[in-house]
């Protein structure tokens, strides 16, 4: 229940300027040249910082003018900080898929074929964040998001719909790039009916990136090892794609905890033993 408000709290948070709505104007103030830790729409009428991947597909395509140190420092701070607990406590789009979920419908269990499709956000983090954007942007000379252009459901949810519907002449301009992103939004938001944060788990470049810093990051859950009987009821009652607690798939949400039978896996101590 604690995690859920805090879900709750940090989409609250991201999206402050109400006045958006109503105007339906996108906030440009000072303060959206900060990013939120995750994943949250700029074009979000609400929105009052910016998103991270978003910010990076853009810096990156600017190289040629600038080195994008503000947005690698920041992921660079997120990363060692909190790590993955943004992915399981901070993050709007993935306390949705987790309301979905919740909806009584048939499960698909994680398996060996989920645990292989967890590794193709690290492909999508490649070719759409980084790849794409410095590609596109020297043939083109314009600068092209591409994961937020083409993929982000987040994106489509929070900013594209929004503002679509609320401003009539932006819907007469909503074309077939459009259409696509609603569609791959319904796919996505159907497979997390069925699927445990379907995106976050096979898709999110986000969650790639945190997901790197695991080892290192200062806040999340860990095992005592002197406790530990072994018993794996952990990571076979974890709805991630984990091998084991901590490991790059896991969110840090800490729900492993209830499960665990000899009281073995606590919260990290950042600044002590």
């Amino acid at each position: 229940m604690k995690r859920r408000l805090i879900q709750l709290c940090a989409a609250l948070i991201y999206n402050l300027n109400l006045r958006g709505f109503a105007e339906v104007s996108i906030y440009k103030g000072k303060r959206k040249g900060l990013c939120v830790p995750g994943l949250n729409c700029y074009s979000c009428p609400g929105a009052i910082g910016s998103c991270p991947l978003g910010t990076l597909q853009n810096s990156l395509a600017a190289m040629d003018r600038k080195l994008p140190f503000y947005i690698l420092g920041t992921l660079l701070l997120f990363g060692v900080t909190l790590g993955r607990t943004i992915c399981g406590f901070l993050c709007p789009f993935g306390f949705l898929q987790e309301l979905l979920y919740k909806i009584p419908l048939p499960k698909i269990k994680k398996n060996r074929f989920t645990m292989a499709l967890s590794k193709v956000k690290y492909a999508v983090l490649a070719v759409f964040v980084i790849v794409l954007p410095i590609a596109l942007k020297a043939a083109t000379r314009v600068p092209v998001p591409a994961f937020c252009k083409y993929i982000c459901p987040a994106g489509t949810l929070e900013g594209g719909i929004p503002l679509v519907l609320l401003d009539e002449s932006l819907g007469s301009l909503a074309g077939a790039l459009f259409s696509w992103k609603v569609l791959v939004l319904a796919v996505i938001l159907l497979s997390a009916c069925f699927l445990y944060r379907s995106f976050c788990r096979f898709l999110c470049p986000l969650g790639a990136v945190y997901s790197l810093f695991a080892p290192v990051a200062l806040l999340g859950v860990k095992v005592d090892h002197d406790v530990c009987t072994d018993c794996k009821l952990c990571v076979h009652t974890c709805k991630m794609d984990v091998r084991h607690v901590g490991d790059m798939e896991c969110i840090q949400c800490g729900e492993c905890m209830k499960e665990c039978g000899v009281d073995a896996i606590h919260w990290k101590k950042p600044f002590g033993r």
